[in-house]
């Protein structure tokens, strides 16, 4: 939590040594992101919770997901723009496990789209050599490279037909 000394300071703490209100807190903010409530009101009461503590702490507490950190894996594509090319490519996402965060398209030019792709990939099904592999042999993939830093590095390409 930040204070007048460390303002932004991030502390990674057992949650057995904190008061139960932060537990309840992300309980609440689990019921809303879920549907369950429909409010943050109806949220803090599921959780047995004050309105009040609810949102002094919301945006100040959260769960920590230690295989949530995973690899994030950023592929650059040019894809033929015909109707469903871009849906193949997210369909053979899903099917290989991976879980698409950001999906950024340009403006298609010349019959082709650049599109970039960030997945995690923690629980991908396929070595992600292979994944690379798959996605360049779909139809309407005319050229894949994966970013790397920033950069672009080609590690799987497949030319314009």
């Amino acid at each position: 939590m930040a204070n007048k000394n460390n303002p932004g300071k991030l502390l990674l703490v057992d949650a057995s040594v904190l008061p139960d209100v932060f537990e309840k807190v992300i309980e609440a903010k689990k019921y809303l992101a879920s549907g369950e409530a429909p409010s943050a009101s109806e949220a803090a009461r599921m959780a047995d919770l004050s309105r009040s503590a609810f949102y002094k702490y919301k945006d100040m507490v959260f769960e920590y997901d230690a295989d949530g950190g995973g690899q994030i894996l950023t592929i650059h594509f040019l894809l033929s723009d015909r109707p469903g090319v871009l849906s193949s490519v997210l369909t053979a996402y899903a099917a290989a496990g991976a879980n698409v965060l950001t999906v950024n398209q340009n403006i298609p030019a010349d019959g082709a789209a650049t599109v970039s792709v960030s997945a995690h990939t923690d629980r991908l099904k396929v070595p992600t050599e292979e994944f690379l592999g798959q996605l360049g042999q779909l139809s309407g993939v005319r050229r894949i490279s994966r970013i790397i830093g920033g950069d672009s590095a080609k590690k799987s390409s497949k030319s314009a037909t």
